[in-house]
C-alpha cells in the first residue's frame, strides 16, 4: 500500500514516426512492438493519408496524422508541425516504412540533430543519414541505430561484404566515432556503445521475414521510454526479440512465422 501509484504514464510514452502510402504495416508493427514491450502509451505519427488504416489496425495506440507529399510520404513540413512537441515523449523511433526522398533525408537529419529525447533510427531514416558525415547534434540524448548489413554499408560507405567480414570491429569503431549505440542485425546481432560489446544468441532464420525489424525498433524504443540505458535497451531488446522468435517457431515453425 505504500507503493507509488501505477498508471499508464509510469511506463513511458513512445512516439513512432513511420509509414507511407503502401507501407502502412511498418508503423503498426513497430507500435505493437512498443506495446508488447511494456509501454504505457504509444502514439504513431503517420502520413495523414494512411492514418485511418493505421488507426484501424490496433485500438491500443494513438495516431497522429502528419503532412505528406504527393506520393504519400512525409513532407519536410513535419518539422514545423512537431516542433517542440517531441519533448513530451520519453522515447522516439523513426524510419519504418518511410520510403525515400530528398525531403525524408532532410527530415532524418533534423531528428538526429535536434531530438531532445532518446531516439531509435531504423530503415529508411538510416538511409537518409548515409552518404556523408552525420549532422552536428544539439543534444546529448541517446541515439541507437539498428541497421542491417546493407544499410550499415551505405551509412559508412563500404561494401556489404566488408561489413560481414568485420562486423564487430566496424560497429565498435563507428559507435566510438559517432557517439551512438550500434545494433548491427544478422546472425549474431552485434550491439555496442563503443565501450561494451555484446553478441546476441537468440533468434532463428524464420525471423528473416518482412516486418521483424520494425517490431524490434518498437521494442527498443519501449525499453528506452521506460528509462533504460541505451546500450542495455538495445541489447535486451535484441535478446527478447530473438527469444520471442524462438518461442513462436516452436508453435508455428520457422517458415510459418510472420512478424506480427
Amino acid at each position: 500500500h505504500d507503493a507509488l501509484p501505477i498508471y499508464k504514464g509510469t511506463f513511458g510514452h513512445v512516439f513512432i514516426v513511420g509509414g507511407s502510402r503502401g507501407m502502412s504495416g511498418a508503423p503498426v508493427l513497430s507500435a505493437l512492438g512498443a506495446l508488447r514491450g511494456g509501454s504505457g502509451l504509444v502514439t504513431v505519427g503517420v502520413p495523414v493519408g494512411i492514418q485511418g488504416i493505421v488507426a484501424s489496425a490496433e485500438p491500443s495506440y494513438l495516431t497522429r496524422g502528419l503532412p505528406e507529399d504527393a506520393d504519400g510520404r512525409f513532407s519536410v513540413s513535419v518539422r514545423e508541425v512537431l516542433g517542440d512537441e517531441l519533448k513530451k515523449y520519453d522515447a522516439i523511433a523513426i524510419g519504418p516504412g518511410w520510403g525515400q526522398s530528398a525531403a525524408l533525408c532532410e527530415l532524418a537529419r533534423w531528428f538526429y540533430a535536434t531530438c531532445a529525447v532518446p531516439l531509435v533510427i531504423d530503415a529508411d531514416a538510416l538511409n537518409g543519414l548515409g552518404g556523408g558525415p552525420l549532422p552536428q547534434r544539439e543534444t546529448k540524448a541517446a541515439r541507437i541505430i539498428t541497421p542491417h548489413p546493407g544499410e550499415f554499408a551505405r551509412l559508412i560507405s563500404v561494401t556489404t561484404k566488408k561489413i560481414q567480414e568485420e562486423r564487430e570491429g566496424l560497429a565498435v569503431k563507428y559507435s566510438q566515432d559517432q557517439g551512438v549505440v550500434v545494433l548491427l542485425k544478422g546472425k549474431g546481432t552485434v550491439v555496442t556503445d563503443g565501450n561494451f560489446l555484446a553478441i546476441n544468441t537468440t533468434g532463428n532464420s524464420g525471423m528473416g521475414t518482412g516486418g521483424c525489424g520494425d517490431v524490434l525498433t518498437g521494442l527498443i524504443a519501449s525499453l528506452l521510454g521506460q528509462g533504460m540505458d541505451a546500450f542495455e535497451a538495445a541489447y535486451l531488446g535484441a535478446h527478447l526479440h530473438g527469444m520471442a522468435g524462438d518461442l513462436a517457431a516452436r508453435e508455428l515453425s520457422q517458415p510459418g512465422m510472420i512478424a506480427s
